[in-house]
């Protein structure tokens, strides 16, 4: 790639020696596979530690009652942004966040829990192509006043 078209900044954010950087966090597992894991853009800084917003959703989808989940960051006063997951239950199953809390908590460092609180929805807004759209959970969150 030789960068964006009339668009030097970008192209200057973006490629750095030739490299093009594309904010993607991967991790090889004991084989040599790449697993692309999250963005650097999405990740949640919460007292200066980096929480990646797909290892909670991970986690969490691995809760019995949990279909599918989506963590984003909130501000908080005193620790920068904390984490909050939006939850949706599995048909006929009754999910209670409390349980979901601690399942969560047992399993993490201190800074990755769901301190931003658990939302129970019933759909994750996505785009066409699956991806979480994180910014309509960011301003549902705006809108609910918190």
């Amino acid at each position: 790639m030789k960068g964006y078209h009339n668009k030097p900044k970008e192209t200057e954010e973006t490629m750095l020696d030739g490299w093009l950087r594309t904010g993607d966090i991967v991790r090889y597992n004991e084989d040599g596979f790449l697993f692309v894991t999250d963005r650097l853009k999405e990740l949640i800084k919460v007292k200066g530690f980096q929480v990646a917003p797909a290892e909670l959703e991970e986690l969490i989808r691995a809760f019995p009652a949990v279909e599918e989940a989506a963590v984003i960051g909130i501000p908080h006063p005193n620790h920068g942004e904390v984490p909050r997951a939006y939850v949706v239950p599995k048909k006929d199953t009754s999910l209670v966040p409390d349980e979901l809390d601690k399942f969560v908590a047992s399993k993490v460092a201190n800074y990755k829990r769901l301190s931003g609180g658990i939302e129970v929805v019933d759909a994750i807004p996505k785009t066409p192509s699956g991806k979480i759209l994180r910014r309509q959970l960011k301003v549902m969150h705006q809108q609910q006043g918190r």
